[in-house]
């Protein structure tokens, strides 16, 4: 296949944590739908209001702790996908520091103290600046050939 002869041979565990992360996205997603029935919070409603919930801090914790999840995917795929093809084995390791980092910041976000979120979801921060910094010595080593 030509994938295979273009690709790194190491480049097929950036696929699994690729896939990894999706499994912990449905977590989450799951999570969430748990929350609205157990806070009654109702689609299409996405966050709950205090003034008509008395429960709406801690579902909205666990909502944009999915939220946020969400709009860190796309760059982290984008890195993952790109950066791996020139360090795979580096961008392995960061991206699995990178999806452990944020099933807890998830659940550290879902227990209604969103300062539970940084106590080792910070580390996620971390992974995405040393995917870039692999995708820019991997731009780099493109434009000197």
């Amino acid at each position: 296949m030509a994938a295979e002869n273009l690709l790194p041979r190491e480049y097929g565990y950036v696929i699994f944590v690729l896939v990894f992360y999706c499994f912990l996205n449905l977590f989450m997603a799951f999570s969430v739908g748990k929350a609205r029935k157990k806070y009654k919070v109702y689609f299409p409603t996405m966050y709950a209001l205090e003034s008509e919930n008395k429960n709406a801090k801690l579902f909205n914790c666990v909502q944009r702790g999915h939220q946020n999840s969400l709009e860190m995917m796309p760059k982290f795929f984008m890195l993952m996908i790109l950066g791996g093809i020139g360090y795979p084995l580096t961008c392995v390791a960061l991206g699995s520091i990178y999806v452990i980092s944020r099933y807890f910041y998830f659940t550290g976000y879902s227990t209604g103290d969103p300062d539970n979120r940084m106590k080792i979801g910070k580390f996620s921060f971390l992974a995405i600046i040393g995917l870039m910094i692999c995708n820019i010595l991997f731009g780099v080593k493109l434009v000197r050939g």
